[in-house]
């Protein structure tokens, strides 16, 4: 029996764990993305009281130092299209990763492949980036490759996404 909500017969109460069994809730990325995200929160909130001031760019280009090779060279890559692209858009650190936001609230992201141990790292955007189409049009973008002409297209989104 997979679910921890029901009994097995052996003893066991609704919602016990029993030996062999998974937990269905968050992976350790998701709860390792989840504390990122915390101590990213409890960090803002401390400069916001008078410490010395953060560099978010600095954060975000050591965080891409820090990615597997293959995620490294698309980050790095995607923070330099942004860059020229969007100079508006301000990096900071989102749930550990890379992410480009206006006002403070992010416009797009960097997902690494490595970090939630997908097939490919995703380009996404939030509902604050402008990119609607008509009733159905995608907010995240698979990325294997940032060479030729995917980084014009990457470029074109985002301008689209701050117009």
């Amino acid at each position: 029996m997979k679910s921890s909500q029901t009994s097995d017969n052996s003893g066991g109460t609704a919602g016990e764990k029993t030996a062999g069994e998974k937990y269905d809730g968050f992976t350790d990325e998701e709860r390792g993305a989840m504390k990122e995200r915390a101590q990213e929160l409890k960090a803002s909130a401390r400069r916001g009281r008078g410490t010395a001031k953060a560099d978010p760019e600095a954060d975000v280009l050591a965080k891409i130092a820090e990615m597997p090779e293959a995620d490294r060279v698309l980050a790095e890559r995607l923070h330099a299209i942004v860059g020229e692209s969007a100079p508006e858009l301000a990096p900071k650190l989102w749930y550990g990763m890379p992410a480009y936001a206006r006002g403070g609230k992010v416009v797009c992201f960097f997902q690494g492949a490595q970090k939630f141990k997908t097939r490919y790292a995703t380009l996404g955007f939030s509902d604050l980036a402008n990119l609607d189409d008509g009733p159905l049009f995608p907010t995240a973008y698979a990325l294997t490759d940032l060479t030729g002409d995917t980084g014009e297209r990457i470029a074109a989104l985002i301008k689209k996404a701050v117009s």
